[in-house]
Order: structure tokens, then sequence, then C-alpha cells
């Protein structure tokens, strides 16, 4: 069976954050032959339809890697009930110019953090709506909504509780597992 890449990308700058953390738990929990790259948005500038002309070389980076991926992982938060900017700016870039978005045809997985009840939900809901224009196949289920996350990670953002991590490990299961059926597909 074919090796899947997925690109592990964490919607939150902050070094602490619980997000970075849930891509680090995933790392941990790949299932058999897939492997785990990650891309720290931190860094790439607002987008700019001015700059299409002379695109910075982080976001070249950055499209170049979701291009050598199969599968994408997004971990986000929730900030005013939807996905960070600093998150869809990234993801603005890399659907851009008109015609060459980097995005088409990945499968994705989505995953999230907060410390409030909600878990990320309407983040994530937010982040499918996008997903529709680009042509990213989401999986669904399971989904991975960390609640209390200061209850549930320890002082060193290792991921503590249980059935989230088994959660995460389900997501793997079916992002590889939808990854190769869209591959054969093809």
């Amino acid at each position: 069976m074919s090796e899947v890449k997925i690109l592990g990308i964490a919607g939150s700058l902050r070094k602490g954050s619980y997000n970075r953390a849930l891509i680090r738990t995933a790392q941990q929990l790949l299932p058999q032959g897939a492997t785990m790259e990650t891309f720290d948005l931190l860094g790439i500038p607002p987008f700019n339809e001015d700059d299409e002309g002379n695109v910075p070389k982080i976001v070249t980076d950055f499209k170049a890697a979701i291009r050598r991926a199969d599968a994408i992982l997004f971990a986000t938060p929730e900030y005013n009930y939807s996905i960070p900017g600093v998150l869809k700016n990234a993801i603005d870039w890399a659907s851009r110019p008109y015609g060459d978005s980097a995005w088409m045809g990945k499968t994705a997985g989505v995953m999230g953090a907060s410390v409030g009840r909600m878990g990320t939900a309407r983040a994530q809901y937010h982040l499918r709506q996008v997903f529709v224009y680009l042509e990213i196949d989401a999986i669904n289920q399971p989904e991975v909504m960390v609640a209390n996350a200061s209850s549930t990670f320890d002082d060193k953002g290792n991921l503590t509780h249980e059935s989230s991590r088994e959660a995460i490990r389900g997501l793997l299961e079916a992002l590889v597992t939808r990854t190769r059926l869209l591959r054969t597909s093809r």
C-alpha cells in the first residue's frame, strides 16, 4: 500500500497553542503507511492581490508543501465564532492566482481545541464552507472537537484526554483511507 503524505497546519501562531499541540499529537498517532510534515503559518503576509506578481517566498514554500501532500490536516482555534484570520489568509494565498490553487483535489481532516465547551465546532463548520469552493474533500466523521482544553492537556502541551486521542486516531485513519480511495479512483 502506498504511503500517504499528510501536511499538518495549525491555524494558530501562539507557541503554546493547543491546536499546535493537536498537530504534534496527530504526528504521534499516524496510522501505518502515513507520514506528516507540518507548516508554520508565522510570517505569511496579509493577502494582497497586488502582490500576486511578486509572491513572497514563504507563500511559494507553503504552496509547494501543499502540493507535496496527499492530504491536509487542519487544527483550528475558534475566534469570534469562526476561523482565525491567519488561517483564512494562508488559505487565500494558496488558492491564488486564479487557476493556480494548490488545494484542488486534496483530502482534508479538521480538528480543533478550545478552552470553551464547544471545542471549535463553529470554526470547523466555517472552515468546511471554505472547502466547498476550493474542491477540498473533507472528512466529516469522526469529528474532533477538544473542549475545555486547559484540562485536557498537561503543562508540557501533551494531550492527556484519551477519548480525544482516540478521536484523532480515528480521524487520521479515515483521512488515510479516503485519500487512498480517491487516489485509486482518479
